[in-house]
C-alpha cells in the first residue's frame, strides 16, 4: 500500500447481499447527482456547443449517460425499452483518429426537451426495475460498470467544460491552492524489485483491461519526486522546445506544426504574461502546479531533459512497490473534487511506496507504454468494445487519477488511456532516469 510495506493485491471481504444492493443503488443515484450538477455549469443556450473538436456536442452526453445505463441493464432486468431509436442514437461516444472530426450540426440532434424527457423515462424505468429485482453477482458487475462509466464521463465533462468560454458557464471560481515553500525538483531512488499490474480473479470490480494480474521484475531507476510543474515546463517553452524538430517524433512534429501548437492547452498568453485557464476564470500561471499536457508534449520535454517517461511497470513500482491492497470501490472515501490541481509538492499529497508524492488524484500521469492487453485478456461479453478497439498503438497508458477522478477509480489496477495528441485531459507526467539500463 502507499507509504507502507509491500503487499500482494487482495480482494475485500464480501459483504451481505442486501447491504451491497442498497449501496450500489445509492452509488448510482450519487453518480447521477454528480453529472446533473456538472451539466448545470453550462448555460442552457450553449448545451449544443462542442468545446473540443474531437468530441460530441454537450447535448449528446446528456442522453448518452442514460442510454448507456439502459442498454447495459435492460436485458439483465428482463424488460424491453420503449425508446430504442434514442437508445441507439445516444449509444456511442467517439475518439476519431487521422483528423476525421465529426461534422454534425445542432439540428442533427433532438431538442433539449426531448432529451430531458428521454432521460427521465430511462431513470424511472431502471429505478422501477430495481424495486422488483434481486441483485445477482452478474447484475452487481453490470451496475458497477454503469456507475464507473458515468463517473468517467463526469471527469470527461469537466475537462470539456474547461475548454468552454467563460461566458458560456455559470459557477464560482475555486480558491487557488498554494504552498508557502517553493518546489525544488529532486529525484527519488526506486529499488529493483517486482510490481503487479492488474487484478487477479477476485470479487473486486475491474474493467476488462485490468485482468489478469501480471507480475514483472523492474530494474532500479530514479523518478521525479513531484510531477513536472508549470514552472519547469515554462523553461522548455522559453528555450524553444516547441520549435526544436529533434525533440519530436515525425507524427508528433506534424501535429505541432499543422495545429500551431506552441504551449499547453491550459495556458493562455495575456498582456505579455502567461496565465492558467481555470474553470471559471484565468489566474496567473501557478508555477508550482503540475503542467497538463498531451503525451506528445510530455515526451518532447523528456527528450529535452535527456530523460524519458516511465513505462507502466516503473510507474506502478514507484507508486505501489510489489503490490497494493485492493478495496471494494464502495468502501473508498471520496476526496474533495476540484477542477484545478494542488501544487506538485503540496504537503497534503500522500507519499507513495518510493517517496514520490502526488501519484494519485492530482493529475493523471502519462507513461511511455502503449495501451495493450495484459496476458490472458478477454473482453467483457456485455461491453466488448470497451478496451479492445484501442489496442492500436496510438493510445498510451495513464495512471494515477486527477482532482476530478472518482475514488473508485483511484485503485492501483485502473488503467486509463488516450491518444498522443489529445491535450485536454487533466494529465501531467514525471520523468525517469535508468540506474541499471535495460528498460523498455
Amino acid at each position: 500500500m502507499e507509504g507502507g510495506m509491500e503487499t500482494a493485491p487482495m480482494a475485500a471481504v464480501a459483504e451481505p447481499g442486501a447491504a451491497v444492493d442498497r449501496r450500489l443503488v445509492q452509488r448510482l443515484h450519487a453518480a447521477r447527482a454528480e453529472t446533473d450538477a456538472l451539466f448545470r455549469i453550462v448555460r442552457p443556450e450553449h448545451l449544443y456547443d462542442r468545446p473540443v473538436a474531437e468530441r460530441h456536442r454537450i447535448a449528446f452526453y446528456i442522453g448518452h449517460l442514460e442510454a448507456f445505463d439502459r442498454n447495459l441493464l435492460v436485458h439483465a432486468f428482463g424488460s424491453e425499452s420503449p425508446d430504442t431509436e434514442l437508445d441507439t442514437l445516444f449509444a456511442f461516444g467517439i475518439d476519431p483518429v487521422d483528423g476525421n472530426l465529426p461534422q454534425d450540426t445542432p439540428a442533427d440532434w433532438p431538442r433539449l426537451e426531448q432529451i430531458f424527457a428521454y432521460c427521465e423515462r430511462v431513470r424511472a424505468h431502471i429505478d422501477a426495475a430495481f424495486e422488483r429485482s434481486t441483485i445477482t453477482p452478474r447484475l452487481r458487475q453490470l451496475l458497477n460498470a454503469a456507475i464507473e462509466h458515468r463517473l468517467m464521463h463526469a471527469e470527461t465533462l469537466s475537462y470539456l467544460f474547461h475548454q468552454l468560454p467563460f461566458d458560456c458557464k455559470q459557477g464560482r471560481a475555486e480558491p487557488c491552492a498554494s504552498e508557502t515553500s517553493a518546489l525544488v525538483p529532486e529525484l527519488v531512488h526506486v529499488s529493483a524489485g517486482a510490481t503487479t499490474l492488474g487484478l487477479a480473479d477476485h470479487d473486486v470490480f475491474g474493467w476488462d483491461n485490468e485482468f489478469r494480474a501480471q507480475t514483472l521484475d523492474v530494474p532500479a531507476f530514479a523518478i521525479d519526486k513531484c510531477k513536472i510543474s508549470n514552472g519547469q515546463f515554462l523553461r522548455f517553452v522559453e528555450q524553444g522546445g516547441y520549435r526544436e524538430r529533434t525533440l519530436w517524433t515525425d507524427a508528433d512534429w506534424e501535429w505541432v506544426t499543422e495545429q500551431g501548437i506552441a504551449h499547453p492547452a491550459f495556458w493562455l498568453r495575456e498582456a505579455n504574461a502567461w496565465r492558467w485557464k481555470s474553470m471559471f476564470e484565468t489566474i496567473p500561471l501557478p508555477l508550482d502546479a503540475p503542467v497538463y499536457v498531451s503525451h506528445a508534449e510530455a515526451s518532447a520535454y523528456a527528450r529535452w531533459a535527456q530523460r524519458q517517461l516511465p513505462n507502466e511497470a516503473q510507474w506502478q513500482r514507484a507508486a505501489f512497490g510489489a503490490g497494493a491492497r485492493v478495496a471494494a470501490a464502495s468502501t473508498l472515501p471520496q476526496p474533495p473534487l476540484r477542477f484545478d490541481p494542488a501544487p506538485a509538492h503540496a504537503r497534503s499529497l500522500a507519499p507513495s511506496f518510493s517517496g514520490a508524492v502526488g501519484m494519485r488524484g492530482n493529475g493523471w500521469e502519462w507513461t511511455r507504454t502503449p495501451f495493450a492487453p495484459l496476458p490472458g485478456f478477454a473482453p467483457f461479453d456485455f461491453y466488448p468494445g470497451y478496451s479492445a478497439p484501442f489496442f492500436d498503438g496510438r493510445h498510451f497508458v495513464l495512471k494515477g487519477g486527477s482532482p476530478r477522478t472518482a475514488a473508485c477509480m483511484l485503485r492501483p489496477s485502473f488503467r486509463n488511456w488516450f491518444q498522443a495528441h489529445y491535450p485536454y485531459v487533466y494529465a501531467g507526467f514525471r520523468c525517469v532516469d535508468s540506474e541499471q539500463g535495460g528498460m523498455s
